[in-house]
């Protein structure tokens, strides 16, 4: 296949690529490598088996690589939910604004198959628990999770409309080699910055389901192989969960340290954060694929990646 992964250089992105490339895929990555790392693809750009539009999707140029591809995978976003609450233009623009240009795109060159990385938050603080993707209301609290749902619906229309086929994975904190953000690369820093104390943002006891990236990779390839709806949406995560205490002891186990806990206080950690969190995944199930690690092995695996890094 010719397949164009926009945000290809980045955490999730880059791995899909190396995927896609083992694959035997014909690959262009569209990233403007504000967030990304290019190093993440080197290899691939060495071979040359992998293609760098290095462009903005706020701008303009980058549309001709679009034309005679068989799907593109369409991961660029700005993937910081915490400042979503102090800058929400942010995620307008780079969020939703981009994905309509990227449909635009698919129309205007006649691609017809578009992956979509969403997320848990578009769920809220969901009463029911593991949460299905038949879950209602919709009331993500987060500015993220507003973003991120705006962008199912926009390509569900464009889809209906215009022939295409989609395919929205709500994610689970994926987490892993390359990762930049997130709770286990803030405690590794925090920790590498002063080893007797680790701040805990909240009061510690916030629980969510957590997937290793190469695991989420391999359930986004699978689903997008077996499903051919016009829409098709799934949950990709973990069937347990664990908590953010639970995730400083793995680290600090990990680094050889005993660091007294200071917690922030509160059930959030941030603005937008949600509390409890866990996928239902039942639909991935019935189709076939069941994940090979659980939250705690996820987390510790990604630890120790982020430590060698």
């Amino acid at each position: 296949m010719r397949s164009i992964v926009t945000g290809g250089a980045g955490f999730i992105g880059s791995h899909l690529v190396d995927h896609l490339v083992n694959a035997g895929d014909d690959v262009i990555v569209i990233d403007s490598l504000v967030s990304g790392d290019i190093e993440s693809l080197r290899t691939h750009l060495d071979t040359k088996r992998v293609t760098l539009v290095s462009a903005d999707l706020l701008s303009d140029g980058w549309q001709e690589h679009v034309a005679g591809a068989d799907r593109v995978y369409h991961l660029a976003a700005d993937p910081d939910v915490r400042e979503s609450a102090f800058s929400p233009d942010k995620q307008l623009n780079n969020t939703i604004i981009t994905t309509h240009r990227v449909l635009e795109a698919m129309r205007k060159s006649g691609v017809r198959e578009i992956v979509f990385t969403s997320t848990s938050t578009v769920y809220g603080e969901a009463v029911i628990i593991p949460t299905p993707e038949s879950y209602t209301p919709l009331e993500p609290v987060s500015v993220y999770g507003a973003s991120k749902l705006a962008c199912e619906a926009l390509i569900s229309a464009y889809a209906h409309s215009f022939s295409m086929r989609a395919w929205s994975f709500r994610f689970a904190n994926i987490i892993g080699a390359r990762s930049g953000h997130g709770v286990i690369t803030d405690f590794i820093r925090k920790l590498k910055e002063n080893p007797a104390e680790l701040e805990i943002l909240g009061d510690g006891k916030q629980t969510k389901s957590y997937l290793e990236v190469g695991e989420c990779i391999q359930a986004i390839l699978f689903v997008a192989d077996h499903t051919n709806n016009v829409v098709n949406t799934y949950n990709i995560g973990s069937e347990d969960w664990i908590s953010v205490t639970d995730i400083a002891d793995i680290v600090t186990e990990e680094m050889g340290l005993s660091p007294e806990y200071r917690f922030t206080g509160g059930s959030r950690g941030w603005v937008g954060d949600v509390p409890k969190m866990q996928l239902d995944i039942t639909r991935l199930k019935d189709l076939g694929y069941i994940p090979g690690i659980n939250s705690r092995e996820s987390v510790r695996v990604a630890v120790r990646a982020t430590l060698e890094s």
